[in-house]
């Protein structure tokens, strides 16, 4: 059954309201404009056009058929709870080669992120809707369009292009990185709790949930990262295949008859962890049944292996490393995942404490390391709200 979690209870106060659209689920929350960065109010629609079954319910009876259900319900329930809301910021999954920084939505940003929807059609459609649902809702709502590749934005050109003719990076196919907001909070985390100096060195983030992917920063900008043209590659993920080589796609479509549908059902939703297990696309089941299922342990060995081999990558694209954090819900929560990434990286100075590691804590490199390496929840929906304040802050300006 399609459901809405919610939880917290709000004070009278100004108010932004975040929005973080996927296929079939929408994560929001509400913040206080007073600076309490806890949010007043946070949940998830999920399950959206599904039934108890799995099944595809699209318009019939169910609590939320689709998204614009969905938004409804969420917009209603922010409004209930938390009447002065100011503003609406929304993460968008991609933005142009010229998006650096966060933008006040207008119907000229809206038809660009249109143009877009090609190179993306599993994400940006329903974050399109999420705009034209508060515009239905409320016309004078102020929101803002927050890319998560807008981080990337800095790495250097060599780090952006493709070995294709030019004309094709002239047209925008060009490698732009994914998860800058995640990046972005906790490079921000980072300066917070252990100063800028370690935020401004050498760093390397893993982002490990059910989208992957790393990423070297230095001077608190992005210089390189996993992730290129699409969310598809570079790490193995959950169902995503990560890297492969272009003549895998070819050879599907030209000897296996495979339609570019049915290309991208397998690679992003039936690749990574789902597929080398042949099961289950979550860490979780994979660890707790590794000892007895080899195509499981199979998995959790290849996804160790590249993490640890694109870490070596990008510690050489910085000269070095001086901090590596892990985050997201693999990174945070998973030390047999981050102490088999670390295995045989003493080279480069990365060496775990056990007990810190099984503990979870915010270090967990041993004390004479010379690289720290560290665990830093991801937040966002918070780093969202920063970016709606201040664009909203600038315009009444």
């Amino acid at each position: 059954m399609a459901v809405l979690n919610g939880a917290g209870l709000v004070e009278q106060a100004r108010s932004v309201l975040t929005i973080n659209s996927g296929s079939s689920s929408i994560k929001f929350a509400v913040f206080a404009e007073n600076g309490n960065e806890q949010p007043m109010l946070k949940g998830q629609a999920q399950r959206i056009g599904i039934d108890a079954k799995g099944r595809e319910v699209a318009r019939e009876a169910g609590a939320l058929p689709d998204h614009q259900a969905a938004f409804k319900l969420i917009l209603e329930c922010a409004r209930a709870s938390t009447p002065d809301i100011r503003a609406v910021g929304h993460r968008i999954v991609r933005g142009g080669p010229q998006d650096g920084e966060p933008q006040l939505v207008t119907p000229a940003l809206v038809e660009r992120i249109r143009e877009l929807i090609p190179y993306l059609p599993d994400h940006l459609p329903h974050q399109v809707a999420a705009i034209e649902a508060v515009k239905i809702f409320d016309a004078g709502l102020a929101q803002v369009a927050c890319f998560d590749t807008a981080f990337h934005r800095t790495m250097p050109r060599v780090a952006q292009l493709y070995a294709l003719p030019r004309e094709f990076a002239d047209e925008g196919i060009l490698r732009y990185g994914y998860h800058g907001l995640s990046y972005e909070y906790v490079i921000s985390e980072l300066a917070k709790q252990y100063g800028e100096k370690a935020a401004r060195g050498r760093v390397v983030i893993a982002h490990l949930g059910n989208g992957c992917s790393m990423a070297a920063i230095r001077d608190g900008h992005a210089v390189e990262t996993t992730m290129g043209f699409t969310p598809t590659g570079g790490l193995v993920m959950s169902s995503r295949s990560g890297d492969l080589d272009p003549e895998v796609i070819l050879y599907l479509i030209e000897h296996r008859k495979l339609t570019p549908s049915a290309v991208n059902e397998i690679i992003n939703h039936k690749a990574g962890l789902a597929g080398i297990s042949g099961g289950s696309s979550d860490m979780r089941d994979l660890l707790a049944r590794e000892a007895a299922d080899s195509h499981g342990a199979e998995a959790i060995a290849l996804f160790c292996y590249q993490a640890r081999k694109f870490l070596g990558a990008l510690a050489a694209v910085l000269d070095g490393i001086d901090t590596l954090v892990f985050t997201a819900g693999i990174g945070e929560n998973a030390p047999q995942i981050r102490e088999r990434i670390c295995a045989g990286m003493g080279h480069l100075g990365l060496t775990i404490d056990a007990r810190a590691n099984q503990a979870n804590a915010p270090c967990i490199s041993i004390a004479e390391s010379p690289v720290s390496i560290r665990v830093i929840p991801t937040n966002e929906e918070l780093m969202i709200a920063r970016h709606t304040l201040n664009i909203v802050r600038l315009a009444e300006k």
